[in-house]
């Protein structure tokens, strides 16, 4: 479904991804770790449009992708959540999800959305598809609420559901258990795994190593900006190099 090549990004005289290459499979949950700085946001950010690759290629569904803008992007079924929140808190939950169909919507649609014109039948079975997605991620309980009023932990999931509006083949998820207790960790690990199963195609990064083991059928491993290691969980548990750059004493435990 995708294919990364040789991927290169430069900052001046910074190298954040040096010559990586990889492929995702349809249909499966494929995770990106490796230690802080290691260029895994930077990876994310090329392939999904916010940055222009130096060099090197990437091919979704057997077409060029690398430089397209994330809007012609998302319109061709490539969805993401940020590391950093980008939820608009001076608009309700289910306005930050309902923007998620921004793209198959007019401006009129819009303008109801935010409630500066009276809803119809199109913006309404938007709202609708909206409250169904808050329910999915498990933040149905804040259909009404402000979004500045709700926890961290729903917000994770709101943004979450406001991907997913935009119906994507392929969604890319940026440290989704981050800043998350136990209890809410385990949710989303649940959550990802579900996602899986509805046959959408997930690549996450995410430093939870316990999460990344269970859900992901294949994982690729970043260390200073270049591809270390790439397998299964169970292989890339005992690479002596991945064990040695990231995992160390905690690959014990994981």
């Amino acid at each position: 479904m995708l294919r990364v090549e040789n991927l290169t990004k430069s900052f001046g005289g910074v190298t954040a991804v040096s010559g990586v290459s990889f492929s995702v499979e349809k249909g499966t949950i494929q995770a990106v770790i490796g230690p802080n700085g290691a260029g895994k946001t930077t990876l994310f950010n090329l392939i999904t449009g916010v940055y222009t690759p130096s060099s090197g290629s990437i091919v979704f569904e057997g077409s060029e992708i690398g430089g397209v803008a994330p809007e012609r992007l998302a319109k061709r079924g490539i969805s993401r959540t940020f590391q950093n929140l980008q939820i608009s808190m001076n608009l309700s939950a289910i306005d930050n999800v309902m923007t998620g169909a921004h793209l198959g919507l007019n401006s009129g649609v819009l303008a109801g959305m935010l409630g500066l014109t009276t809803l119809g039948g199109r913006e309404r079975a938007t709202r609708i598809r909206a409250a169904e997605l808050m329910e999915f991620v498990g933040c149905g309980r804040y259909i009404d609420a402000e979004a500045r009023s709700m926890p961290y932990g729903a917000l994770k999931r709101l943004e979450i559901a406001r991907a997913l509006m935009a119906e994507p083949r392929i969604l890319f998820l940026d440290e989704p258990a981050a800043g998350l207790n136990h209890t809410e960790t385990h949710e989303i690990e649940e959550l990802i795994a579900e996602l899986g199963a509805s046959g959408i195609t997930v690549v996450l990064v995410e430093h939870d190593m316990k999460l990344v083991m269970n859900v992901s059928d294949r994982i690729v491993v970043l260390d200073y900006g270049k591809k270390l290691a790439e397998g299964t969980p169970e292989e890339i548990r005992v690479n002596p190099d991945v064990v040695a750059a990231y995992l160390g004493a905690e690959s014990e435990g994981v």
